[in-house]
């Protein structure tokens, strides 16, 4: 064998339901592929490389790069298409594979590019196919998706979405059909996937490394088995990759006979509404699974069995649409059902309450305290109320030259020959009437990109935030903030400060999930350790810009600025001295006021880090 062995599909030990997903778009690719998401080292990866193997050949114009369906001619380019008309079709079988979509993927690898060579030597137009391009038809697997840019991302949405790549570049304008099994996988913890992504993906499948030790010591011997010698290994388990290779052969011809009864369709139906899932793509692939299931069976109709495992595959990403709405925060809203008398006893006891809270978290002691489910906006005025959605801010971008990564956007002469844009080269090279390129002709490409952020809500969790339910709508901010980092993908970090010192509850991440989590389950209570907090932000911006080159920091300050445990010996000295180093460092600040808009004795450092940062203030409604 020339190429490196694969392991053997029947070979793996467990992880049924994976396999299921996998084995159910490969007999009906409509399915619209499957996610893989689990701990690192479960066999993700392994499991997808395996699945080749077993896939059935397929049928294809001969000599076609796009993998064209000579049985279809709404699945053909325009080349196989005129083929067609003039009966100039001649068939081959090629074998289904697995394209890998790597990470650092550029634009013109993923979509196709100009050839350079049949455009200089015959004078035309010619496209040298992409990544897009040799999926049509195949596997296109993505390993660790949640790390994919957002810009090729999108590009991967819409040639999912439509079935086609439509390129319109470099004078090149042409389009080809590019439908292709999305299988990818991902370690959650390195972050969330975007809900745009995660919806595309027909099935999800949670992984988890098996429990049970005699699987866990079959798993080690096989692995170490293939690993000593993976042919005779694979000879061991060629019966049965025959078997589920001949299984899925005979499932994909009869998978457009089988037939689903209206009960099971309406039972469907209605218990996806129940959830609360929007999106009709659940039922479509709910139904196409069903009906995989039945066809890998050998059976021509769908059972209710087959629907549940159905409805386990293909219903649990679409559950939710954010990562965190699953966790209900607690009533704290002041919804009495008595009268004015009722309003005002309970208004006494809510102030009585209050103090005591104040009192009782002025030392170390700590209390639980809910999340206000507040919206919030920012208008033109000094303080904003709970009416309107949070727009947040608008995404980092520069303009970079050099960089392989972001949008194209022109071109430019450059002393370093790297990212070569050679439509621009080339009519450089004419434009001087010259038929070879020198070094003054080349230029390379200008591109947008957007710039990595991190933002740091830093939470005052001290005990004069538990007054007027302070830390409650305060906690209702940075939930907000939190989905506002979720939609913006940025990476972000939790930090709370209270008592003797700040503390990182969430180091940056962009499992927004995990960060929820801990913001949920925040405690308040103690001094108002404000120095600390403005001192470890500075350390956490200054390592996330050592691994980030480039990278923006937004700082969000939510407090009431009574800090009252130094550093040192001045508080106030401390705060000057640590917000001049944060200006300097060019850390971008925003500060939400929660003090109440009576006047309040209480001394707060807010004005002061306000004229020294420029920054801008927003006031609470408590």
């Amino acid at each position: 064998m020339s190429e490196r062995p694969i392991y053997p599909f029947t070979a793996i030990v467990g992880q049924e339901k994976a396999k299921l997903a996998l084995l159910c778009n490969a007999v009906n690719p409509a399915i619209g592929g499957v996610l893989l998401s689990g701990d690192k080292g479960t066999g993700k990866s392994t499991m997808v490389r395996a699945l080749a193997d077993v896939l059935p050949e397929i049928e294809v114009v001969k000599g076609c790069p796009f993998n064209c369906n000579p049985n279809n001619e709404l699945e053909m380019c325009e080349v196989c298409r005129e083929k067609a008309k003039k009966r100039e079709i001649e068939v081959e079988r090629r074998k289904m594979r697995v394209v890998d979509l790597p990470l650092s993927v550029t634009v013109d690898r993923l979509v196709g590019t100009i050839d350079i060579e049949k455009a200089l030597k015959e004078g035309i137009k010619a496209l040298q196919p992409g990544i897009l391009a040799e999926a049509n038809r195949n596997i296109l697997y993505i390993d660790e998706v949640n790390l994919l840019d957002d810009y090729i991302a999108d590009i991967l949405l819409d040639a999912a979405a439509m079935g086609w790549n439509v390129i319109e570049r470099e004078g090149v304008s042409l389009k080809h059909p590019s439908r292709f099994i999305l299988v990818g996988s991902m370690n959650p913890e390195e972050g969330e996937l975007r809900p745009q992504i995660l919806d595309r993906f027909g099935l999800y499948v949670q992984i988890e490394a098996v429990k049970d030790v005699e699987q866990r010591m079959e798993i080690v011997k096989r692995v170490e088995e293939f690993q000593a010698d993976p042919i005779a290994f694979r000879k061991k388990f060629e019966k049965e990759q025959s078997k589920l290779r001949e299984r899925i052969e005979k499932a994909r011809e009869i998978i457009n006979k089988v037939e689903m009864d209206d009960d099971l369709l309406k039972l469907s139906v209605k218990t996806i509404v129940e959830m609360g899932i929007r999106t009709h793509r659940a039922e479509i692939v709910t139904v196409r699974t069903a009906k995989a299931i039945a066809a890998l069976d050998g059976r021509r109709k769908v059972s209710l069995e087959d629907l549940k495992k159905a409805m386990e595959l293909a219903l649990p990403h679409r559950l939710r649409d954010k990562p965190f709405d699953s966790i209900s925060p607690p009533d704290i809203s002041d919804n009495d059902s008595g009268g004015d008398d009722d309003k005002k006893c309970n208004n006494k006891r809510n102030h009585s309450q209050n103090r005591a809270d104040i009192n009782s978290g002025v030392g170390n002691s700590s209390v639980d305290a809910g999340i206000s489910d507040v919206n919030i906006d920012m208008p033109r005025g000094d303080y904003f109320r709970a009416e309107k959605s949070f727009r947040g801010s608008r995404d980092e971008k520069a303009i970079v030259i050099g960089h392989p990564h972001g949008y194209p956007i022109s071109s430019v002469p450059f002393d370093r020959i790297i990212d070569v844009d050679l439509v621009a080269t080339i009519r450089s090279a004419l434009a001087n009437g010259r038929k070879q390129i020198r070094r003054d002709d080349i230029r390379v490409r200008v591109r947008k990109m957007r710039l990595p952020r991190l933002t740091v809500i830093m939470l005052d969790a001290s005990g004069s935030m538990i007054a007027m339910k302070r830390i409650a709508i305060a906690k209702g901010v940075a939930k907000r903030l939190i989905e506002n980092s979720y939609v913006k993908r940025d990476f972000l970090s939790l930090m709370i400060f209270r008592g003797k010192s700040a503390e990182i509850l969430v180091p940056p991440t962009r499992n927004y999930s995990k960060v929820m989590s801990a913001l949920n389950g925040i405690k308040v209570g103690g001094r108002t350790p404000l120095s600390s907090a403005l001192l470890i932000l500075l350390q956490l911006s200054r390592a996330f810009r050592l691994k980030n080159r480039n990278s923006v920091v937004r700082a969000i300050l939510i407090t009431d600025g009574k800090a009252n445990t130094p550093l040192g010996k001045s508080i106030r000295d401390e705060i000057v001295t640590l917000a001049r180093a944060t200006r300097r460092n060019e850390i971008k600040v925003e500060i939400y006021d929660t003090r109440r808009r009576i006047v309040d004795p209480t001394p707060s450092y807010i004005d002061l880090l306000t004229e020294i940062l420029g920054c801008k203030v927003y006031r609470l409604n408590v």
